[in-house]
This record gives C-alpha cells, structure tokens and sequence, in this order.
C-alpha cells in the first residue's frame, strides 16, 4: 500500500534511559494545533490514535496524499502554513511522532492502562514526558520539533503523517504508535523526544529496538537511519555523556520500537534538565537549529 516510500518519525516515548536516570514528570504547555487528523473506526485501546497526513497541495485541500486504509480511518486535509511546494504522490512519506501529549496528565487512568510492549509483556499506554526545571514540557517541545521537521521535509519534497493532532489531546498509546509505520506503507518511524536525566549528563541520543522485531534487513534499515540522524545532530548538540555509546542505544523495553515493522529509531534530542541542554531546547533558535539537523539526517537516510 504505497503510492511512495513512507518515513515514520516518531516522537521519543518515555525518555528516561531504561533501567537508567530519573523518571520524567507532568508538566503543562501552551498548545498549538496540526493541520490534519485521520481517526481510526476501531481501536484496541480507550485512546484515540489519531493520524495527521500533511501536507496536500499548497492550493487545494483535496489534494493527494499517503494512502491510508480507508475503511478504518476518516481523513480531512489542510495545508502547513509557509510551505510552497507540492510533494509528488510519488514521493516519500516521513510519519512524525511527536512524544507525549498536553493532556495526559490529566487522563491517568487512560495513559496508565496496560499495553503490549512487543516482548511479551505490557507497560503503560503513554506516559506525561519531562521538563525543564523552568517547566517547559516535553511534549511541547516534541510537537513543536514535529512541526518544525515537518515543514523541512515538505520543503524538500517528502509528504508527511503525524501520530497526532495537536497538543492537547490523550495518547495515542505507545502500541499504536508503533505499528502506525506498517499501517501506513512505511520506509521508517523515528520518535522525537526529549530526555529526564540526571542534571549532570548531556547530549543526544538515537535509540534503536535491540529485538530485531521485523527481521534482519530491517534491523540493518533501523541502524542506517539511526546512524544517519546522529551524524547530521552532531552538528547542533553533542553526542550523549550518560547513556548508549558515540550517541546510539538499543533497548528492548519500548513498544513503539518492538511493534515496528519498518525501520524505527527514537531520538532523545538532548536532557532536559541539564541546563546547557535546556537552553537549547527551550529557545526557538535552538528548537530550528535541531529541527534542521533531523530532517537532514532524514533526507540523507532516504537519499535526497
């Protein structure tokens, strides 16, 4: 089901190391809203896992755009503000998954229903993410990324979908999210996401899913992207100093990664409690300069 190859970037979920540093905390956010939302008939969960196909034509709104099944999932399209050029229906799909939501905080007993977590267990639907010690959230940092990225990519001729609407929903859980790249043709799902670790660690880090879930060539597609987005960050922000190894990471706990059956990666964009780190993260400047890197990682990934 693919009118092109299809790119999945998916916010970071979770962005505490695993069997690592602190956990994250709640946080509230100014919110902003996305230009498309497809909402599946039927889902396994209370959540809604909405999908947001961005952007058609610069002119029309019923303009094409990835195909999506269509017997599951309503789709309504609108334009990204600033982006000029058209994708061909050929071209590359880069699926944005921005980590978190605005309202999961107050939503416990949606985001702390159990899930499976694609290694025989299950663990939480979604979790709040972390923050600055100013308060700055991390899910507003991640839809913020998403939407910078997303115009980068348009702007270079990729199509774009999105695991959410906005800022200020519930969920999509973390199954959902994961086995959105499958869902919608994908070449690849990358999770953005910032981390909460301990005050003294700094740095990025890509994280790629240690249980090979989709199989050998896929695993090598997941390490390629995941080395061509640490190359490309290195420019902007400095490789972790506190988890994984010249800034990558393989885990087998986090189901978005598990239940791809595409090339999947997470990236932590940096610690937000490091205060260096923070800055960054926190100011406008820095948030485009991290976007720029990503989507050139991304683009080198698919060769454009």
């Amino acid at each position: 089901m693919r009118s092109g190859t299809v790119v999945l970037v998916l916010a970071l979920a979770g962005c505490t190391p695993f069997a690592g540093p602190a956990a994250k905390t709640s946080a509230t956010a100014a919110r902003t809203s996305a230009a498309v939302t497809t909402v599946p008939a039927s889902t396994p969960t209370a959540v809604p896992s909405p999908v947001v196909i961005t952007p058609p034509a610069a002119t029309s709104a019923a303009a094409s755009s990835p195909a999506v099944p269509t017997s599951s999932v309503a789709v309504r399209t609108s334009v990204a503000p600033g982006i000029g050029r058209v994708p061909a229906a050929s071209a590359p799909v880069v699926v944005l998954d921005p980590g978190h939501n605005g309202g999961n905080a107050s939503h416990p007993s949606i985001i702390n229903a159990p899930v499976p977590d694609g290694d025989g267990g299950t663990k939480a639907c979604n979790t709040t993410g972390t923050a600055t010690n100013a308060g700055y959230p991390e899910h507003a940092f991640t839809w913020d990324m998403a939407l910078r990225v997303r115009a980068l990519l348009t702007a270079a001729g990729v199509r774009v979908v999105l695991s959410r609407p906005s800022d200020t929903g519930v969920g999509p859980c973390v199954d959902i999210r994961g086995r959105l790249g499958g869902r919608v043709g994908a070449a690849a799902f990358v999770g953005i996401h910032g981390d909460g670790a301990p005050a003294t660690g700094r740095g990025f880090h890509v994280i790629t899913s240690s249980l090979d879930p989709a199989g050998a060539a896929v695993a090598a597609r997941s390490s390629a992207l995941a080395h061509a987005v640490r190359d490309a960050m290195t420019a902007v922000e400095p490789v972790s100093n506190y988890l994984g190894a010249q800034g990558l990471d393989a885990r087998h706990d986090l189901a978005g990664l598990n239940l791809s059956t595409v090339p999947a990666i997470y990236i932590e964009c940096g610690n937000m409690r490091n205060a260096t780190d923070a800055a960054l993260m926190a100011s406008g400047a820095g948030r485009a300069a991290l976007a720029r890197r990503l989507a050139s990682g991304i683009l080198a990934f698919l060769g454009r």
